[in-house]
């Protein structure tokens, strides 16, 4: 079997998406497969028969490959893949879209107002959390204290696309990895020195402290990973995926996104949490690539 792993790409996340690709390559050389590296840019579905591969292991965070482009190309040209298909990582790219679902089925997240608006509505309180509509890594993210702040917040959030206003949910950081139908451990995150889990905190060592399994009790544990699975089914996702979530006061968990395509550097959740459940880096991506 050949795998193509297709990394990089155009979006904010490809340096992260080339350190994903290639660790994932390497594992699966050290178990035996016969691998190509394809940084994928504009040219791929003109090229991609060049590379004679019997499946792809999708590695490409943000778009084109957690937003449904890169997949429908796949299925195009009749080529198995990894991770969630077209509508589920389309919906899961779309955070507002995602909320609707997330409503629609009882599962808790964060109140949001979209479109983006620079006067609040009166039973809104600060802080609140001003994000891009389609962005990952928390690109473009910022906590707004005061509504002085909320123009700058929503200009920068801008640059990546159509801006929603979010909730702040005070409460531990935590994701919860999805492998198949099974919810690995919850993964409590501590920012060191940064408000929250920015971009800087998630790829930078030192950053982040990383308790896995999370400081919760049985019952919240449970309860977490049983709401992480139920969002990682209602927008239709398959093999893996990483759901981010809040827990407010230590009992409630919200949740915040679905990851289709979570990171796999060494500093990645997603790996933390499946050797916490006993599931090496290397036995996580075969079982991965086995589930296409």
């Amino acid at each position: 079997m050949r795998v193509g792993v297709l990394y990089g790409g155009w979006s904010s996340e490809r340096e992260i998406s080339l350190i994903s690709g290639k660790n994932v390559a390497d594992a699966l050389k050290r178990r035996g497969y016969d691998v190509v590296l394809i940084d994928v840019q504009r040219d791929f579905p003109a090229r991609v028969k060049e590379y004679h591969i019997d499946v792809a292991f999708v590695m490409l965070h943000g778009t084109p490959g957690e937003d449904g482009i890169i997949q429908g190309v796949l299925e195009f040209m009749q080529i198995p893949y990894t991770g969630s298909g077209v509508l589920a990582s389309g919906l899961a790219m779309d955070k507002v879209l995602s909320k609707k679902v997330f409503i629609s089925s009882g599962i808790p997240t964060p109140d949001y107002i979209y479109p983006a608006t620079e006067k609040l509505p009166s039973n809104w309180d600060f802080p609140v959390v001003v994000k891009p509509r389609a962005e990952g890594s928390s690109v473009g993210v910022s906590i707004v204290d005061s509504p002085d702040e909320l123009p700058n917040a929503i200009a920068l959030a801008s640059k990546y696309g159509e801006v929603f206003i979010e909730e702040y949910i005070d409460g531990m950081i935590a994701t919860c990895g999805i492998l198949g139908n099974e919810a690995l451990p919850v993964l409590e995150l501590v920012p060191v020195r940064r408000r929250f889990y920015d971009y800087k905190a998630k790829y930078t060592e030192g950053e982040t402290e990383f308790i896995v399994p999370a400081r919760l009790s049985h019952e919240v544990t449970q309860k977490t990973q049983e709401i992480a699975l139920k969002a990682h089914q209602v927008l239709g996702c398959r093999h893996f995926s990483r759901v981010d979530m809040v827990i407010k006061d230590g009992k409630e968990p919200y949740v915040l996104e679905v990851n289709t395509v979570p990171g796999m550097t060494p500093l990645s959740d997603l790996p933390k949490e499946a050797e916490a459940a006993g599931i090496s880096y290397d036995e996580l991506v075969e079982r991965i690539l086995l589930m296409v």
